[in-house]
């Protein structure tokens, strides 16, 4: 990949797509903010998986619960005893990490010795380490005035034991068969012990999940059906597939309640990290929930088996950034003005970008701004669009093409005679003349 991490970052900073969070008092590690057009994006890639998933399915239904669940649930899920992470300390500065952070070879067993003689990323020297020991990651806080154990309760760190418990209340009220599967996006939460990269690990993000409910002797079926779809949503939200693979995981390093799971990798300017996952989860969580289903025809009950795949919604905006950033050297903008070495494009699939129609009146003179702030009005019960009248149109091109709009629409002299635009295409910088009258139906037939 030759686009680097560095590069994204400063671009999401620049143009505020994203930025660290509490910059004004320091910060807080590993804590960012979407700002306008990542806010843009981020609910555009959230409305495109809910579209493919829920919307244009028959079989999924969708949830929002609250994020704070009675601990009996965490209890019963086998994440209060069981949702661990490894941890090592540095022997020299006592700082903590993560031991695959440390050891490059691969995945620490809590039994395996940890080969010392490893840099600390704190000191940035060779030190010596503990051996590693498991950490719950789960974030715990306190329900009412008096902190007690009594009153313990956790921020979940996932969404899928809500699809879990409230499974009998929403197969009832939706009236749905098995196979179905409940969908929710929403908010989790892991005390990590080493963030970094971004917004690739962190400690708040966000999840779209589905919990996909069969019989047993379904679930290969439906397994390999899940795989597919989520090569589909790869290819509609932008992801570049050549930097995708699909690894299966080994019983070793399966979670205890899976049967089969492929990790989703990509490749990162990092290294090659999961992106989503795909798990067989068989009858594990509604067991432990106490949970039956009854056919509503035939009247068997039975302890119906999951696949879930799992999404990250950060981890997908920072795979489409870096799928989609594209320098083009020389510069492409054609203009009397001298061009800088190179331009960004962010090649953003129109389903997602933030912003899908600039508005750009070629001056400041009340008869074109007029002119494009009707037009802006217009357009803008329909789709996000930008209005901008500072610079010249080649700055305010490549300002657009940054942030991965797909249309430019400029008002000119001309305008005011023939009452038409000058449409330009981000991708094939291809440029049109448009009826004001036709903008709607236009932009219809391209973003739709």
């Amino acid at each position: 990949m030759n686009t680097t991490l560095e590069k994204v970052v400063n671009l999401c900073k620049r143009r505020g797509i994203i930025f660290p969070g509490s910059e004004i008092y320091g910060g807080l590690a590993n804590s960012y903010d979407f700002g306008p057009l990542g806010t843009e994006l981020k609910n555009n890639i959230k409305k495109l998986w809910w579209k493919m998933f829920v919307q244009e399915r028959n079989d999924v239904v969708g949830l929002d619960a609250a994020i704070i669940m009675n601990s009996k649930v965490w209890d019963a899920s086998g994440h209060v005893s069981g949702f661990n992470d490894l941890l090592v300390e540095c022997k020299f500065c006592h700082s903590r990490f993560r031991p695959d952070v440390l050891d490059k070879s691969g995945a620490v067993s809590p039994h395996s010795k940890l080969k010392n003689g490893l840099i600390c990323p704190n000191c940035n020297t060779v030190r010596e380490f503990s051996q590693p020991i498991k950490f719950n990651t789960m974030f715990r806080t306190n329900l009412g005035p008096v902190e007690s154990s009594e009153n313990a309760v956790y921020l979940r760190p996932e969404t899928a034991q809500a699809m879990f418990v409230d499974f009998n209340t929403i197969a009832e009220t939706s009236r749905k068969k098995i196979p179905f599967g409940i969908a929710q996006i929403g908010k989790a939460f892991r005390n990590e012990i080493t963030p970094g990269n971004f917004i690739f690990r962190t400690r708040e993000f966000e999840l779209m999940e589905i919990e996909y409910f069969v019989q047993e002797k379904d679930w290969k079926k439906y397994f390999e059906h899940w795989l597919a779809e989520m090569k589909k949503w790869i290819t509609a939200v932008g992801i570049n597939s050549k930097l995708v693979e699909y690894v299966e995981v080994p019983d070793s390093e399966r979670a205890h309640y899976s049967k089969r799971t492929i990790d989703v990798e990509f490749k990162y300017p990092f290294g090659q990290k999961e992106l989503y996952g795909l798990a067989y989860r068989t009858d594990f969580d509604l067991k432990a929930h106490g949970i039956e289903y009854r056919d509503p025809v035939s009247g068997e009950k039975f302890v119906p088996h999951v696949i879930e795949p799992a999404l990250g919604v950060e981890r997908t905006v920072l795979a489409v950034l870096l799928s989609c950033f594209e320098e083009v050297r020389g510069g492409r903008t054609k203009t009397t003005e001298s061009v800088k070495e190179h331009e960004i494009v962010l090649r953003l699939p129109k389903e997602i970008a933030p912003i899908k129609v600039a508005i750009l009146p070629l001056s400041k003179k009340e008869n074109l701004t007029g002119m494009a702030e009707d037009i802006r009005k217009t357009l803008s019960k329909r789709w996000v669009v930008d209005y901008d009248e500072t610079g010249s149109i080649g700055k305010r091109y490549r300002r657009q093409d940054e942030i991965g709009t797909p249309y430019c629409l400029t008002v000119d002299f001309d305008s005011l005679e023939d009452k038409k635009v000058t449409v330009r295409d981000r991708d094939t910088m291809e440029q049109e003349r448009v009826a004001v009258n036709e903008l709607t139906f236009y932009f219809a037939s391209k973003l739709n």
